[in-house]
């Protein structure tokens, strides 16, 4: 083979020379004629004229792209290993493609993993519950879960969001006034709230004054409570959900409830995450510190302004979805 062929496969042909290739196949000539006359492997001859009669043209088309560094079989392979362990490291799964003799870095497979799909996220933290706490949480799922009173508590902090916001500047202009936001020390203070809603509606919204304690909560759920009830249109057949704190386990508060007649749902302990409140306070945080609160005065009033602007729509929608959350959450203790 001349070292002038060897050359031409190592880059790209000259767009005159593929039109005259062409030009030669269309008079008549042969492959072989082809290459022996242009000097040019006579596979390349025949792509050159098949790309003509596909297209058209010979001129080069565009290109997704470098060649990806690992094949098709590799990137399944690594797949099966996030698959059977979804807790691999990036530096394990390199290893796994060593062994196939597909070497890459580290940015390659995660690219590879992402367009898949497949993200690397922080694991929630989930309690571990027992078979017994899983019944007790299908047990209440049954109930006629529209005649529940949902309640807890909640701080919320003055400056103190826990997410990030992010702004459009330009490069240097990070610390520039409308760029920024507010933060002091310790937050600027918060206040401890108490809620409850059904799926009729929030219900009423109280700030605490200092440390909440069992007498306080009996205190709240005496002005509060029936009262909410009420403001929904709940019959005095409700059913009243609280957690297991100790102050909502307390003599004192048991002794309120009993003598007010208020049945109470039995939560199972470990369970904090399945309460559909924990997604309104969310909604609440993240409406208020939109509006930018100066003191905590003003801060308790858009809390009690934004909790009363709650669609009911979207308190029926959490409340709906209860069941299917316990179910889930049974499916994946199975698993």
């Amino acid at each position: 083979m001349s070292e002038q062929m060897r050359i031409m496969r190592s880059k790209e042909l000259p767009e005159e020379l593929r039109d005259r290739i062409v030009a030669r196949h269309r008079s008549g000539q042969g492959y072989k004629n082809i290459s022996a006359a242009l000097k040019v492997p006579k596979i390349t001859v025949a792509s050159i004229i098949l790309k003509w009669k596909t297209f058209g043209m010979t001129r080069t088309l565009p290109r997704a792209g470098r060649p990806a560094k690992l094949s098709y079989r590799g990137r399944r392979a690594l797949m099966r290993e996030v698959k059977k362990n979804p807790k691999i490291t990036v530096a394990e799964l390199q290893r796994c493609s060593q062994e196939m003799e597909e070497s890459c870095r580290k940015s390659t497979i995660t690219a590879a993993l992402h367009q898949s799909g497949l993200y690397g996220r922080v694991a929630r933290q989930k309690p571990l519950l027992s078979a017994r706490h899983t019944q007790a949480c299908m047990e209440f799922a049954k109930k006629q879960r529209n005649k529940i009173l949902w309640s807890d508590q909640t701080k919320i902090e003055l400056f103190g969001l826990n997410s990030k916001r992010y702004v459009w500047r330009k490069p240097g202009t990070a610390h520039h006034l409308s760029n920024t936001v507010p933060t002091v020390k310790h937050g600027g203070g918060s206040i401890m709230l108490w809620g409850c809603f059904s799926a009729a509606g929030t219900g009423r919204l109280v700030a605490n004054e200092g440390k909440m304690n069992a007498v306080k909560y009996r205190d709240i759920l005496d002005e509060n409570l029936l009262q909410s009830a009420q403001d929904l249109r709940l019959s005095r057949m409700f059913t009243f959900q609280q957690d297991n704190d100790p102050k909502h386990t307390a003599k004192i508060t048991k002794e309120w409830l009993h003598n007010n007649s208020v049945t109470v749902l039995e939560w199972p302990s470990q369970s904090p995450d399945l309460n559909p409140i924990e997604h309104l306070w969310r909604d609440l945080k993240m409406a208020v510190h939109q509006r930018l609160p100066s003191n905590l005065t003003e801060l308790e009033r858009i809390c009690k302004e934004e909790w009363q602007r709650i669609p009911k729509s979207r308190c029926e929608k959490l409340v709906a979805s209860f069941p299917k959350r316990v179910l889930l959450l049974n499916t994946e203790q199975r698993v």
